[in-house]
């Protein structure tokens, strides 16, 4: 038999998706079994699947040992580095610059490098974060940037400031602005892109039509040039939607693919410019609240800002993010 004690963290979830995460080894279905043989108990009571912890609660689970076996995937946060460029911190959230290159999460290449990794190997090292305090929580990231992209990534710390987090960008209350460098200059010099973007998984990219297709999903950006030479522009993006690639393959579709794109741009566009990655950077976070906002009520309208765009000062431009 094995105990586990609700703490802050656990709270509030439901028994069933909070057993899938502290005995994962746990098949759903002889979780269910055991639900109804009583052999999971709640306050030493009978419980259901659907019911909400509350902060106290004691469980008592009277099955398998081989169910608790530790997993080694739990300490991979080991292996990384916990060296992070911290934009902001507090004991709810953490906002994080992602340089071009690093992966949000574990991808096909199975690297132990990740930014989340990261987070949690820093915060291990602090002491804020210990897995074996831990039931069901660990700190998590709330958005993710492509691999090749850079800029401000948002971690929840606590499992409550996760879940308001969550809500918020669903209800599209945190606005997400991007700095891009693009061939040619766009015209107008300022307006509203929207079309449909389709997914190809197997190839990893993405297809727009101006016209609604059966698997197209609505695609909001407004843009706005900054400044333009060199056959370039400096432009700004906010999204009003988070489709995969949706700047760069909606600024393609407009006829002004990013420099350094060679997915949505053309190789040869891009064979005499210094850079190694797509030209976007996601440089400024508004936490734009209409609605109550619980424990992150502090942080309603406050607005932050990476300080350097590897990319901005390619227009012989001195402290261009400072007119942004």
């Amino acid at each position: 038999m094995k105990e586990f004690r609700i703490n802050k963290n656990d709270a509030g979830q439901r028994l069933d998706k909070y057993l899938a995460k502290a005995v994962p080894l746990l098949p759903g279905g002889l979780m269910h079994k055991y639900l109804r043989l009583k052999r999971i108990k709640c306050n030493g009571k009978r419980c259901e699947a659907g019911q909400k912890l509350v902060e106290g609660d004691l469980l008592q689970l009277y099955i398998n040992d081989e169910f608790f076996q530790a997993s080694d995937s739990a300490r991979t946060f080991l292996l990384a580095s916990p060296e992070i460029d911290i934009v902001y911190e507090d004991d709810n959230i953490l906002l994080v610059d992602k340089k071009p290159g690093m992966v949000v999460h574990e991808d096909e290449s199975h690297s132990a490098d990740t930014l989340i990794n990261r987070i949690q190997a820093y915060l291990y090292k602090k002491g804020e974060w210990d897995p074996d305090l831990e039931n069901s929580f660990a700190p998590a990231l709330c958005n993710r940037i492509d691999r090749n992209t850079g800029g401000i990534v948002i971690a929840a710390k606590t499992a409550e400031a996760l879940r308001v987090l969550n809500e918020k960008i669903k209800s599209r209350e945190i606005d997400k602005y991007y700095l891009c460098l693009v061939h040619g200059t766009p015209q107008p010099p300022k307006g509203t892109l929207k079309n449909y973007i389709a997914r190809n998984t197997d190839e990893k990219r993405v297809y727009v039509s101006d016209t609604r297709t059966k698997d197209g999903l609505t695609a909001i950006t407004d843009y706005r040039v900054l400044r333009s030479g060199k056959g370039l522009s400096l432009v700004e993006c906010r999204l009003h939607t988070g489709r995969t690639h949706q700047i760069r393959a909606q600024m393609a579709h407009f006829g002004h693919p990013l420099a350094g794109d060679t997915k949505y741009g053309r190789i040869k566009d891009n064979r005499d410019l210094p850079f190694r990655y797509q030209a976007l950077y996601s440089y400024k976070l508004v936490f734009a609240f209409e609605t109550p906002a619980g424990c992150l009520e502090y942080l309603r309208g406050r607005v932050f800002t990476v300080e350097h765009i590897p990319f901005a000062d390619y227009l012989n431009q001195k402290d261009t993010t400072k007119a942004f």
